[in-house]
């Protein structure tokens, strides 16, 4: 191998590892449900979905009823703070 590929060789090298030395580092986003599915329901055409936000207390409740073709016409949803 000449001394001059070699010197090439060396120098794409280090060109390569100061780019990934110099890139900014990306942050990773944490990931983590903020509602908890507590419990579901169907009854007749509708359904209904329980969620729990622990950190806060509060409790949502969607209810989602039926459109044509079986596709959700509506949803629906109320949130309380538990005591």
């Amino acid at each position: 191998m000449h001394k001059a590929s070699i010197g090439l060789s060396i120098a794409a090298f280090a060109g390569i590892v100061g780019l990934a030395l110099t890139r900014p580092a990306e942050s990773q986003i944490q990931v983590a449900p903020s509602y908890l599915p507590i419990g579901a329901a169907a009854s007749g055409s509708g359904s209904t979905a329980w969620f729990h936000h622990p950190p806060s207390g509060r409790v949502v409740a969607c209810q989602a009823t039926p459109g044509a073709g079986g596709a959700p016409a509506s949803l629906q949803c109320v949130d309380a703070k538990l005591p």
